[in-house]
């Protein structure tokens, strides 16, 4: 991996440059983070040692572009097209591109661009929901081969799934954000995304935790050394098929505290066994409807990505298939938003235990009432 800055300086345009890492290390050395200036590094995919060879070599594999600025910046315009002209030159080397500018796009390509070039990377940022909503259709829309979306700073809950679901996002990473004056990022929201990730068999990465992270409720202030590894031990990144979500450290939750918590849910109330439910429980005995809810959640959960996740338990049939929306365990997303199990891996024996147990004490419970 490589960094290319080709120029220096920004312009602010969202609210995911508040707190900018350029401006504020610029400050620190009484810079002015604002004026944008080429750098002695503008040539550099192009530039060679003493021995002829190039500094920027073919093991470097990807190189980050404008890490400093941007590069489809309005102040760049002049000196764009000769990026283009090494980028096209060095096929040997794949160019990250990221941006907060993706709607210049368009009017920033080379005459040759085509439906994009293969070594080149475009990773569009999307801060909140407001700037997904607007970047992500502009983004899908243009001539790109090679799409990644980054969220970071990540400032709030974002749903981009009907994005997902088109197939031309090839990653997705998120993580808070660093510095003094650092937002808080939720794990919640990091959760909600890869869970849709999963639900698209699209690569997830957790990159990092920022300065201000909350979790479960409690927020933590963490050292700057820590905000990459600790996203890194969560285990959070996916890779479809790869198994990677084994690695991710949980508990289940008390069962007295979970029946609790789903008593307060409007949604999950409305869920309740009929008479008809109650006299098929009492004809088959509840061994036999314990051996049904085995294998519903061996046959409909088990699996990494189970196929409809969020549709395949039907809302009714079966107590089983009531017991199953009523305790949030219809599917891998509410399992883990209610019970910790993280989507992404196939469920244990001692998961799958723990299911078929949390939906017979909710079905005894209904033959109580």
């Amino acid at each position: 991996m490589a960094i290319w800055n080709p120029w220096h300086g920004c312009h602010k345009i969202s609210a995911g440059c508040a707190n900018c890492y350029v401006y504020r290390r610029d400050e620190s050395i009484g810079k002015d983070a604002s004026v944008v200036a080429k750098t002695g590094d503008y040539d550099l995919p192009l530039k060679k040692n003493r021995q002829g060879e190039y500094k920027l070599s073919a093991e470097d594999g990807i190189v980050f572009a404008c890490m400093t600025s941007d590069f489809f910046l309005e102040d760049a315009d002049e000196w764009r097209q000769g990026c283009w002209d090494m980028i096209r030159r060095r096929q040997d080397l794949h160019f990250h591109i990221i941006t907060k500018r993706i709607d210049r796009f368009a009017q920033c390509i080379p005459s040759d661009w085509g439906d994009g070039w293969d070594n080149v990377t475009l990773c569009c940022t999307c801060e909140n929901q407001d700037r997904t909503d607007y970047r992500l259709p502009i983004f899908l829309s243009l001539p790109i081969k090679h799409r990644e979306v980054i969220c970071e700073p990540m400032l709030g809950e974002i749903n981009m799934e009907k994005h997902l679901s088109t197939g031309l996002i090839e990653h997705v990473s998120c993580g808070g954000e660093s510095g003094e004056n650092a937002r808080p990022c939720d794990l919640r929201w990091i959760q909600e995304v890869r869970r849709e990730c999963i639900r698209c068999a699209v690569p997830f990465t957790f990159r990092q935790t920022g300065a201000v992270f909350i979790k479960d409720g409690r927020t933590y202030h963490l050292d700057r050394k820590l905000h990459i590894s600790q996203a890194k031990k969560s285990g959070y990144s996916y890779i479809p098929n790869m198994g990677m979500a084994d690695a991710i450290k949980y508990k289940l939750p008390d069962r007295g505290a979970l029946f609790a918590r789903l008593s307060r849910s409007d949604f999950r109330n409305r869920f309740h066994l009929s008479a008809k439910d109650k006299a098929y429980v009492t004809e088959k005995g509840m061994e036999t409807i314990r051996s049904h809810a085995r294998d519903f959640v061996e046959k409909r959960l088990s699996a990494e990505n189970p196929e409809n996740d969020g549709k395949q338990t039907p809302m009714k049939g079966h107590p089983v298939f009531i017991a199953q929306h009523a305790a949030a365990c219809c599917c891998r997303s509410c399992l883990e938003k209610w019970h910790n199990i993280p989507s992404g891996k196939v469920l244990t024996e001692g998961e799958r235990s723990y299911i078929v147990d949390v939906l017979m004490e909710w079905i005894e419970r209904e033959m109580h009432l």
